[in-house]
């Protein structure tokens, strides 16, 4: 079982840059693929960047490539999103992810992540 608690949401102004931490809970969690997810109002949720569970391999949807980055620290249990250039179509509830334990592909499909956390919003005002 794995517990995830995002943070570091909030408003901030086109061109601005977020950190978002996604802080879990269990001995195990350094053997699990994490994701991030997006959801906007009246939108599906998406996909925005994933990354395995060594930290060797990552992915990005394309609307996030080269502005957004994903890293994991084992020994913090935590996963990073460094969000930069931000721009308003950004806005949404993120929400962080974890997948399969010890799985070398970084999966976009909501359906392979098993764990949730309850999402931080993030706002960007033009």
């Amino acid at each position: 079982q794995v517990q995830l608690v995002e943070s570091g949401g909030g408003l901030v102004q086109a061109g601005g840059s977020l950190r978002l931490s996604c802080a879990a809970s269990g001995r195990t969690f350094s053997t699990y693929t994490m994701g991030w997810f997006r959801q906007a109002p009246g939108k599906e949720r998406e996909f925005v960047s994933g990354i395995s569970w060594t930290g060797g391999r990552s992915s990005y949807a394309d609307s996030v490539k080269g502005r957004f980055t994903i890293s994991k620290d084992n020994a913090k249990n935590t996963v990073y999103l460094q969000m930069n250039s931000l721009k308003p179509e950004d806005t949404a509830v993120y929400y962080c992810a974890a997948g399969s334990p010890f799985s070398a592909i970084v999966t976009n499909q909501r359906s392979d992540y098993d764990y949730w956390g309850q999402g931080t919003q993030v706002t960007v005002s033009s």
